[in-house]
């Protein structure tokens, strides 16, 4: 089963996860991450490497947004992200919010900020 990435996410955006991927499969957003699931070898690295719990097995998955066919539509025309990038200024101030994806999911593509 992969791994995705789901709401918690949204405006937090960290990036802890990127560079622990052994396969590159993480594409940026303008303000969350996607898991390819095609390209997920379900090695659980990047799930531990995230600091809001933002990164679920696909079969551990809850609520009403059907997030492995969202990480798979978004991985499919965001970038791919090799390297941990920049996160908001106010990633902090959008821990624990709740219902983030349908008040401020954002389908645009990420700017590609690295460090």
């Amino acid at each position: 089963m992969p791994y995705v990435v789901t709401e918690t996410c949204i405006k937090c955006k960290y990036m802890d996860c990127v560079e622990t991927c052994p396969v590159h499969c993480f594409y940026e957003g303008e303000n969350m991450l996607v898991i390819n699931p095609e390209q997920c070898i379900d090695c659980a690295v990047c799930e531990e490497a995230c600091p809001i719990d933002a990164i679920v097995s696909d079969s551990d998955l809850r609520g009403d947004a059907d997030w492995l066919s969202i990480n798979r539509q978004y991985s499919a025309v965001w970038p791919n992200i090799l390297k941990k990038g920049i996160p908001p200024v106010d990633a902090k101030n959008w821990e624990g919010i709740g219902d983030k994806f349908t008040k401020e999911f954002s389908p645009q593509p990420g700017r590609r900020l690295s460090r």
